[in-house]
C-alpha cells in the first residue's frame, strides 16, 4: 500500500479566522485529523464528512495521549495510506513538539509538510494592544517557555542573559510559574517596576488581560483568577496597551 502523507499544521492562537490559507486546505484534504486541546473546534467543521477526528489534547498533568502515542498514531495512519493533518495550536515548531513529530516521520520515510501558524507570543499581545517590538521601546523580543520548574531541576533558562539582553519577553505556559519568573527576572537585573501583562485565552472572545509590574503582576493575576492558557509579557511595550487596546473596545461595544 502506498504511504499517505502527514501535514503538521499550526492552527493559530485561537481565533479561527487566523488560520492560514494553506492550513485550511490541509484540514479540508485530511482523512484523519489529530487535534490538540487549544485549537478552535470551529476549524474541524471544514473537515470532510468521513474524516476521522482524534483528540490528542493535553492539560497540565493530564494527557489524553502521551507524545509517544501521538507519534505512533501519525505513523500508523500514514502507513495505511491516509492523509493525516496534525492540527496544533499556534505554530508547530514553537513549543508545539512539531520538531519531534517531524523527526519520527522522517525516520519512517513518511512524506510530510510543515505548515506554520501564527504563534500566541505575537498574536495574544497584539490582540491586547501590546506590540512586541516598537521603535521607541523595544528592538528585540524573546519567546521563552515558562513551564520549567526550578524545584524539579527543569529550569534551564539563562536568567541573566534574558533579563539583560531582551527588551520584550514572552513567556508561554507561565501562569503556574509566574512567581518564579518574576523573582528570577528581578534577581538578575530587571527592575521591579518593569511593566508586565498576563493574557488569558488570547485572540478569543474569552480573552482577558491583566497588567502590572514584575512586583505586582502575580497579585493582580491571582485577584482576577487568571488561569491556563495564558501568555506572560514583560517589557516597556506593555505601557502601549492603554493607547491601542483595540480588541477590548470591540468586545465591549458588542456587549452593549
Amino acid at each position: 500500500m502506498e504511504r499517505g502523507k502527514v501535514y503538521l499544521v499550526g492552527a493559530g492562537p485561537g481565533d479561527p479566522k487566523l488560520i492560514t490559507v494553506r492550513g485550511l486546505e490541509c484540514i479540508k484534504e485530511a482523512d484523519v485529523i489529530a487535534y490538540d486541546r487549544l485549537i478552535n473546534r470551529e476549524l474541524l467543521e471544514y473537515s470532510k464528512k468521513d474524516c476521522e477526528l482524534i483528540f490528542c489534547g493535553k492539560l497540565p498533568g493530564k494527557h489524553e495521549l502521551i507524545q509517544e502515542q501521538i507519534h505512533d498514531l501519525l505513523v500508523e495512519k500514514a502507513m495505511e495510506g491516509k492523509v493525516v493533518t496534525r492540527l496544533k495550536g499556534g505554530d508547530p515548531f514553537v513549543f508545539g513538539r512539531g520538531g519531534e513529530e517531524a523527526e519520527v516521520l522522517a525516520q519512517h520515510e513518511i512524506p510530510f509538510e510543515i505548515v506554520p501558524g501564527i504563534t500566541s507570543g505575537i498574536a495574544a499581545p497584539a490582540y491586547a494592544g501590546i506590540p512586541v517590538t516598537h521603535r521607541d521601546h523595544a528592538g528585540s523580543f524573546t519567546i521563552v517557555t515558562g513551564h520549567g520548574r526550578k524545584e524539579k531541576g527543569q529550569d534551564f533558562i539563562n536568567w541573566r542573559a534574558l533579563a539583560e539582553g531582551s527588551d520584550t519577553i514572552c513567556f508561554y505556559m507561565g501562569i503556574g510559574n509566574l512567581k518564579h519568573i518574576c523573582s528570577e527576572l528581578i534577581a538578575h537585573g530587571k527592575r521591579s517596576d518593569t511593566p508586565a501583562a498576563v493574557i488569558e485565552w488570547g485572540t478569543t472572545e474569552n480573552q482577558r488581560t491583566v497588567t502590572g509590574t514584575l512586583e505586582t503582576i502575580l497579585d493582580n493575576a491571582q485577584k482576577e483568577n487568571i488561569t491556563h492558557p495564558a501568555m506572560v509579557i514583560v517589557g516597556e511595550v506593555v505601557r502601549m496597551r492603554e493607547k491601542i487596546r483595540w480588541f477590548d473596545r470591540i468586545e465591549a461595544a458588542l456587549t452593549k
